[in-house]
């Protein structure tokens, strides 16, 4: 039995065999982790005096874990961000219960801290004449309004994740018969999204633009570069105020990639579409995750209410109740 186990060394391992070796994690769920242990690590450093190299696995227990958690929520952080960071710790404690199993009991209580629930709010979509006028906004008359355009547009229709929209090639946009986009998505499943006539004459006069760096991203930066994360949002917040103007709902409204992900699913259900085919056309893991769009689309409900009978009820008069009554009511 080791009095000592090398916090340091089981981290890095954690990271490079247990992440991207045997779990083959997307680059997206390292981020996230990193970003995880780094923000824990300063934590600990602040509180223990230890600089992170000299950390011992022994003094990263529950206790700890759990200040480090109420800390984050007194910094604002929202509690389904809590729970993600709590999940990467988990992932790492997990992976430590096979390589430190004398620090067993210490472990257990880590993976016994438990997620916090939350208040689930609906589903955020745009409108139609959201969209079309966030669709209207950038001006064709220019290389970058065209790609935006386009991004948008593909976005909308397709309902892909943000890095599935970065991190698509020109190879991935089959013509053709059968037109589709092809994407690695979250899981490392691949999957085919078929492409509408009208998205895809808009793909086929975007691929004949002279083609920006050489790395063949099928929406690049100016530069040729694959667009970052505060490049998009940089570009959806200007088409939103643009469109704004003719659709003012707009300027009360974030516009992020996952809202028009949201907005595609929407219009799927709200068409009729199955369950089962949105969750396929999203890639999500299980049927169950697209109830969400049932608990928001309020026209499904009011169509179902329609076609109920209605209760029919009397207007009653109003009597004053009991004043002490009344002032224990309102406690």
């Amino acid at each position: 039995m080791r009095a000592t186990a090398a916090f340091p060394a089981l981290l890095e391992r954690f990271f490079t065999q247990r992440l991207m070796q045997q779990r083959q994690a997307s680059p997206h769920t390292i981020i996230s982790y990193r970003d995880t242990f780094r923000q824990f690590l300063k934590f600990a450093q602040k509180r223990l005096h230890t600089p992170p190299s000299g950390l011992r696995f022994e003094e990263i227990d529950a206790p700890m874990i759990v200040a480090f958690l109420d800390d984050l929520e007194q910094q604002g952080l929202s509690i389904r961000s809590r729970n993600l960071r709590l999940t990467a710790l988990h992932s790492f404690f997990r992976y430590a219960a096979f390589e430190e199993p004398s620090h067993a009991a210490q472990i257990q209580r880590v993976l016994a801290i438990p997620s916090k629930r939350f208040t689930r709010t609906l589903v955020p979509y745009l409108t139609r004449p959201e969209a079309d006028a966030l669709l209207a906004a950038p001006n064709q008359a220019t290389w970058s309004g065209r790609r935006d355009h386009a991004f948008i547009l593909v976005a909308l229709q397709t309902g892909l994740r943000l890095s599935e929209m970065t991190g698509l090639k020109r190879e991935d946009i089959i013509l053709g018969a059968g037109a589709h986009v092809r994407v690695i998505g979250k899981g490392r499943k691949e999957r085919c999204t078929p492409i509408a006539k009208s998205t895809l004459s808009v793909l086929k006069a975007w691929l004949r633009e002279p083609q920006r760096g050489n790395e063949q991203v099928l929406f690049p930066s100016a530069i040729g570069k694959r667009l970052t994360v505060h490049g998009v949002q940089y570009i959806l917040n200007k088409h939103r105020m643009t469109a704004a103007r003719d659709c003012p709902s707009l300027s009360q409204k974030r516009v992020t990639v996952h809202r028009l992900r949201h907005t595609m699913a929407m219009d799927l259900l709200q068409s009729g579409v199955d369950r089962s085919v949105i969750a396929l056309w999203l890639g999500h893991e299980s049927v169950e995750t697209t109830q969400i769009y049932l608990d928001a689309t309020l026209a499904m409900k009011e169509q179902a209410l329609a076609k109920t009978t209605p209760r029919t009820g009397k207007p009653g008069r109003f009597h004053p109740g009991d004043q002490l009554l009344a002032f224990l009511n309102s406690l």
